[in-house]
């Protein structure tokens, strides 16, 4: 039955006798069938090759279909479950769903959709029977990928304070290659707000013509108008997802610059902008994102209170400053600032005695004033910028909707020496991470290390690919992309004791057994002449320092068309709510190099059985 209907398919394009590579992929198309051009190519060519035409028969294609589709350790698996080797009946099917798949419940209805949705032979279809031509194209659907179905919407509850999630945010959202003489441009929000981004940074500076422009200032990095930001930030916000976006401003402006910002987010953004709180003005506990639905919030630095800065938008504050007083030495938002010089001065040149004796250390904290429009002011509401002095005198003066900022290498050492405190701290206070102002050429830092202090904020250059931003990729994934991510309850709790050191009490260990089977249709290495590769696969396990662990498979020799492996690994993780998988598939070029040919990283609790 299976040949005759394949005949049928694609007589029609044999009537002159032979087809070509074009219509070959073309007929391939109509057959449904996951390919690669680069493989068909090969396998195509190496037909030809030995006949010196280009065109094929009809017997050719079938093989070439059969090489590319009918994969052995798909035949395996169907003969399995299928006594006569060419159906499996909606029993079969149910069988191999509840051995194979871990099925439990509704798997009579679940086989009889899984036929009509994958069956191409109609009369199979029909008499509620699977053909191989309907398993393979099952076995390669999205009802079969590693990542839980469930997980690909927003499952989780969205009534928590805003500071319970994990919240996809970008640093420098603006940059779209380095830090120093790199274009800074609008692809950069439109391209992080797309991936579910939901913090975007905004460095604001005095532009020409009193319109504030945006780059990384002190540097050579181009400029954009704020405004142009804004109307992409407005276009784009909401289409990856509901929940509400926070404008992280850097703000170097000066108060009548401010102005203009502050007038262009309003009239821009609209009623998209929150300007006011939802219900009481004196605000105990953040609102949740399922409050803030379809919100912008400006984060920035404010003056006084959320009630007085309300009662004074419905007065003309226009023109009016306030200031903010705050310990000069306490480096936070200033490590941004600790950017690589771009012109390193040189002093050499000098008189000696003009030379000045080296500053002895600073001792004493002094206070810096920074002016700021009221009018800018008032349109922070949930998220003001807070400069961080310590845990302490967070937990004592601290209000729940201010949020600190604090530069990657003073986390790292809290993460160190006061996991305890840090742990406290972000379970009360949205807390955001930002990468050290050395990194000139956008590199980043490892994620994982901060979400596991229950940091909300881990920003990111989005710009730049690598490990870290595939496993902030990852990450975000669950929850249906919608970069929010209820944190661990071990996270949330005020008075947890937990630890990513010591997880105690709180570790629900769970053990992993992966088989890697096989790979299909791999990319063929960038260095490779010939469509071969040499593949191994990196299984590694990122999370609490002791879950964090790295298995990999044998070599498979020049085989990229459909490597096999065959091995089994298992892991024990003691804090899976915290760890996330990668699959890492690399070609070994000699004993010592390998080249990458693609990833696949995902939370551990997302992966599906089966």
């Amino acid at each position: 039955i299976s040949h005759t209907w394949f005949l049928s398919i694609i007589q029609n394009e044999f009537r002159t006798g032979k087809i070509n590579l074009d219509s070959t992929m073309k007929l391939l198309e109509t057959l449904q069938v996951p390919f690669d051009f680069a493989h068909v190519k090969h396998v195509f060519k190496k037909t030809v090759d030995k006949r010196k035409t280009n065109t094929i028969n009809i017997e050719d294609f079938r093989a070439i279909y059969r090489a590319i589709v009918h994969r052995v350790e798909f035949q395996e698996l169907f003969r399995a479950y299928s006594p006569n080797n060419k159906i499996l009946a909606d029993t079969e099917l149910v069988e191999f769903l509840r051995k194979e798949q871990y099925e439990t419940e509704g798997c009579k209805t679940m086989a009889l959709e899984i036929i009509l949705k994958h069956e191409p032979i109609e009369e199979v279809k029909k008499r509620r029977q699977m053909s191989f031509e309907g398993f393979i194209r099952y076995m390669n659907s999205e009802d079969c990928l590693i990542f839980k179905s469930d997980h690909r919407t927003v499952y989780q509850d969205m009534n928590h304070p805003l500071c319970d999630y994990f919240i996809s945010s970008s640093h420098n959202t603006y940059l779209v290659s380095d830090q120093l003489i790199g274009p800074s441009d609008l692809w950069g929000y439109t391209s992080a707000l797309l991936k579910g981004c939901r913090c975007l940074e905004i460095d604001c500076w005095d532009g020409s013509n009193n319109e504030p422009v945006v780059y990384h200032g002190h540097t050579l990095t181009s400029k954009i108008l704020f405004h142009s930001v804004i109307q992409v930030i407005d276009k784009y916000a909401f289409v990856a997802s509901d929940y509400p976006v926070v404008l992280s401003l850097e703000n170097h402006c000066s108060p009548k610059q401010q102005e203009v910002m502050a007038e262009y987010l309003e009239s821009i953004l609209g009623d998209k902008l929150l300007t006011s709180t939802i219900g009481d003005t004196d605000v105990t506990q953040l609102p949740s994102p399922e409050a803030l639905k379809f919100k912008i919030l400006v984060k920035n630095k404010k003056v006084g209170t959320i009630e007085e800065g309300m009662l004074r938008r419905n007065l003309d504050s226009h023109g009016e400053t306030g200031e903010i007083s705050d310990l000069e030495n306490m480096t936070d938002e200033d490590e941004s600032d600790e950017r690589a010089p771009l012109f390193p001065r040189n002093d050499s040149s000098k008189r000696k005695s003009e030379q000045k004796p080296p500053a002895p250390p600073r001792k004493k904290a002094k206070m810096k004033k920074t002016k700021i429009a009221l009018a800018l002011s008032d349109l922070v509401i949930y998220t003001k910028s807070e400069k961080f002095v310590s845990f302490e005198h967070s937990l004592a003066n601290q209000k729940c909707y201010e949020n600190n900022s604090i530069g990657e290498t003073h986390a790292r050492k809290f993460v160190k020496h006061s996991a305890n405190e840090f742990v406290s701290h972000t379970s009360r206070f949205i807390t955001r991470i930002y990468p050290k102002g050395t990194r000139a050429t956008s590199s980043n830092y490892n994620p994982q290390e901060f979400w596991n202090v229950g940091c909300q904020m881990v920003a990111l250059n989005f710009q730049t690919p690598g490990v870290q931003m595939e496993l902030q990729n990852g990450k975000f994934l669950d929850n249906g992309g919608c970069g929010y991510v209820l944190k661990p309850e071990f996270l949330r709790k005020h008075n947890s004791t937990f630890t990513p050191q010591n997880v105690g009490r709180y570790s629900k260990p769970m053990s992993l057994s992966i088989r890697l089977i096989s790979g299909h249709q791999l990319p063929p290495s960038n260095l490779s002449k010939t469509n071969k590769a040499d593949p191994l696969v990196h299984i590694e396990i990122y999370g609490v320092p002791e879950d964090q662990t790295k298995k990999k498979s044998s070599v498979i020799k020049s085989n990229a068309l459909s490597p096999r492996w065959d091995e089994t690994f298992s892991f024990t993780v003691q804090v899976p709510e915290l760890a996330l998988i990668r699959f890492c598939v690399e070609d070994e070029i000699s004993l010592v190099a390998n080249d990458f040919l693609g990833q696949y990283t995902l939370p551990l609790l997302s992966l599906s059985k089966g």
